[in-house]
């Protein structure tokens, strides 16, 4: 599916992150392998040559639109991670990924976990950008709980690689039960017993209401 050889194309006559967009959103409905060139060119409003010409190949144009999802992403999780707590950031990381999952105006769920998960192993380059993204997202997220346990906010000898991990694996969870058709509210009760278990980790760290 990657291996097409690209063919001329006109001058570009699109906003190339538009069709960028676009792109995503049919990788994010089928997947990497189940996107065909036909349903991306129809979706980006552009023909095989010009998709060709932009990007080169498929595989490129998918890194090209993962790239801009993930910037975003990545971007909105380390807002959360800046709240002043330990505690403060997990909870604002899970409940606003609980809200992005389940939100309208994209597929539900989660192109991270959607975008090819499972591929063959001519596109095993796919699964490992699309690993390469949670790793980043991991990384900051340990970065700030590292700085926690530094600073007091965890307890002493908590492994904040282990914490952030539990954070993400509940995080990408929710993907898979956003996609399967899990609500807002569904995914909302789940961080609702994470954070007690978090609460848990460091009594005290919590605000009394969320405890």
């Amino acid at each position: 599916m990657g291996t097409e050889t690209p063919t001329p194309g006109r001058p570009r006559a699109f906003d190339e992150q538009t069709v960028l967009d676009r792109a995503a959103e049919v990788f994010w409905q089928q997947g990497y392998e189940g996107a065909s060139l036909s349903a991306l060119t129809r979706a980006m409003g552009i023909n095989r040559p010009s998709l060709y010409a932009a990007f080169g190949s498929k595989e490129e144009l998918f890194r090209r639109a993962f790239d801009r999802y993930h910037e975003t992403n990545l971007a909105n999780a380390r807002a959360a991670l800046d709240q002043p707590t330990a505690y403060a950031a997990i909870e604002a990381f899970l409940r606003a990924s609980a809200d992005n999952l389940t939100a309208g105006g994209h597929p539900a769920g989660c192109l991270s976990i959607q975008g090819g998960l499972a591929c063959s192993p001519e596109n095993a380059r796919i699964s490992e950008i699309l690993a390469a993204g949670r790793a980043a997202t991991e990384a900051a997220l340990e970065e700030r709980l590292a700085r926690a346990a530094k600073e007091g906010d965890l307890p002493d000898g908590l492994d904040s690689r282990a914490l952030a991990r539990f954070v993400m694996a509940l995080s990408e969870g929710h993907a898979v039960h956003a996609a399967a058709g899990a609500s807002r509210e569904d995914l909302q009760a789940s961080v609702d017993v994470a954070m007690r278990a978090v609460a848990a980790l460091h009594p005290g760290s919590a605000p009394a209401a969320s405890a």
